[in-house]
């Protein structure tokens, strides 16, 4: 499960919208407010956010699931 709380705080660092995002995914807005609803990418979505992001920690992200 993605963390969309740190997500959120990254895109806003990077001076970006979830728009700007949506479209770099190659998305709708709509789309990707949804996956992030449900936390959930795919992982060519994944890399093409930690790349134009500059996510040093993407494991912290977007495997943020409990670990048991």
């Amino acid at each position: 499960m993605i963390d969309t709380d740190k997500l959120r705080g990254i895109i806003a660092e990077n001076k970006k919208t979830q728009s700007d995002i949506a479209k770099m995914i190659g998305v709708t807005p709509k789309t990707f407010y949804l996956r992030m609803q449900k936390g959930v990418f795919g992982s060519d979505e994944i890399q093409i956010m930690i790349d134009n992001l500059h996510i040093e920690n993407p494991m912290d992200i977007f495997f943020a699931g409990k670990v048991t």
